[in-house]
């Protein structure tokens, strides 16, 4: 059997797929660049103490999006078997579950700022400068959660312009107001970081207000209504919780071990703490068609059980594990070429420029580990229904083997912040290694309750 798929289609919807999303990604890793390069050139307090407060965001962003899979993997195959009704059942499910983990993210953060910041860094100046900042951002969560739930929704039937034009509005209002704001220009007051996260909460609103009106005026295909989201179907929901809970724990963990990551950097001084802000914020710029591709490949797998041509699978997964090396590699040469330029627009210490352009060197090479094995297990076997195996592949990577020996690495053994990076990215190539025997076994495909297809469908899926 060809390792290439021979029809067209196939790859003008992946790469549609994956540059609409793409676009759409690196647009809103924009508004974080903005808030890190104004910041950074407000005060190097300033630019650690947001870096770590918006670990919270990011333990929300993954609840969210963990939520936002477990649509996608449902709604992507009852588009495939064409039954908007269930989409829409399950836009509302998800929908519930996003604001309920907003909402509780936001009374935590509202009434303990201090003590969140504290979970990151013991520098008093750096705590305070979070503080701050988390006691105006969190008022951000809930709109976070529902647009991002209504964009999935529309992802899951391959709507994904909206996404890019609502992320370049964020964008462009979240600069212009994080000029004005942080540094006072045009009679504002000077905000720092106050002025930043003010900027954020505007953004965020008007971009909720943007997909609540394309849904109610331009869309066309999914046609959801306020209505849709009172209904729960209780026996979707159970399947929900099936499919969506080993996804949005794997996340839980995955975001709470970016945090203890975090965390354990901080510890290391404040030089360590903006180094990494810098490092990793590049990298997630240049890593969108990475995670792009994952989305692309969780619609593009889904809506093909869902049409019942569960033999096709086998051909297109071996197809997107090589595009995905592909997209590595390119990575990895952009991070490696533009590190010492991008570390030279930030106004920081000559101790943390070092450190960022070590940091980033160590991500050229471990990238290609997470270009290939992340889309490769989050994309093909989660949208495949093995939802599980992420769940327990990550715990034991991250929770087991890469924390444990982070910190004995920075606390025991007292190494250098580079060492102890080293380490914790090292189970970007470590996973590569499990991807490859779990994907190209093709033991990963399930059949859900409503899908009862021919029984020659689940024979093909196990071949």
């Amino acid at each position: 059997m060809s390792i290439w798929v021979k029809e067209t289609s196939f790859y003008k919807t992946f790469f549609r797929l994956t540059l609409m999303i793409a676009l759409q990604n690196i647009i809103t890793l924009g508004v974080n660049l903005s808030d890190n390069l104004l910041l950074g050139g407000y005060s190097e307090s300033a630019l650690s103490g947001v870096a770590l407060a918006n670990q919270l965001q990011f333990i929300l962003q993954m609840l969210v999006m963990g939520a936002a899979e477990g649509l996608v993997i449902l709604s992507s195959r009852s588009w495939g078997a064409k039954n908007m009704e269930a989409v829409k059942k399950a836009a509302s499910i998800g929908m519930r579950i996003a604001l309920l983990v907003s909402v509780v993210m936001w009374i935590v953060v509202l009434l303990l700022p201090e003590g969140c910041m504290s979970l990151f860094t013991n520098e008093e100046r750096v705590i305070q400068e979070g503080a701050q900042y988390l006691r105006i951002i969190c008022f951000s969560y809930v709109f976070f959660a529902v647009t991002n739930m209504l964009l999935a929704s529309l992802r899951s039937v391959e709507i994904v312009r909206i996404g890019f034009i609502v992320s370049l509005s964020t964008l462009i209002i979240n600069v212009c107001l994080n000029y004005v704001l942080i540094y006072g220009h045009f009679g504002f007051p000077r905000m720092g970081v106050s002025g930043s996260a003010t900027a954020t909460l505007a953004a965020r609103i008007i971009e909720t207000c943007i997909v609540i009106v394309f849904i109610k005026r331009f869309d066309r295909r999914l046609k959801l209504k306020l209505k849709d989201f009172y209904r729960v179907d209780k026996e979707l929901f159970r399947q929900y919780l099936r499919i969506g809970s080993p996804i949005l724990l794997a996340n839980a963990l995955w975001a709470c071990a970016m945090a203890t990551q975090s965390a354990i950097l901080g510890h290391m001084g404040e030089a360590a703490i903006a180094a990494n802000s810098v490092a990793t914020t590049v990298f997630q710029l240049v890593t969108v068609i990475t995670y792009a591709s994952a989305s692309a490949t969780a619609i593009m797998i889904g809506k093909t059980i869902g049409e019942g041509h569960v033999s096709k699978i086998k051909t297109y997964s071996k197809t997107m594990q090589l595009l995905y090396l592909l997209i590595g590699l390119g990575t990895g040469l952009v991070l490696f070429v533009t590190k010492d330029y991008v570390t030279g627009l930030y106004a920081i210490s000559d101790e943390s420029k070092t450190l960022a352009v070590h940091f980033m060197t160590v991500l050229s090479i471990t990238v290609v580990g997470t270009a290939y094995q992340m889309p490769a297990l989050t994309g093909i076997v989660r949208s495949g229904g093995d939802t599980k195996f992420v769940l327990y592949n990550d715990f034991i990577f991250m929770w087991l083997v890469v924390l444990p020996a982070s910190a004995l690495c920075a606390f025991v053994f007292n190494f250098s912040p580079l060492i102890t990076f080293i380490c914790l990215k090292c189970d970007q190539i470590l996973k590569c290694f499990v991807a490859i025997v779990k994907v190209n076994r093709f033991k990963w495909i399930r059949m859900f309750n409503n899908e009862a297809n021919s029984a020659d469908s689940s024979q093909n899926a196990a071949t």
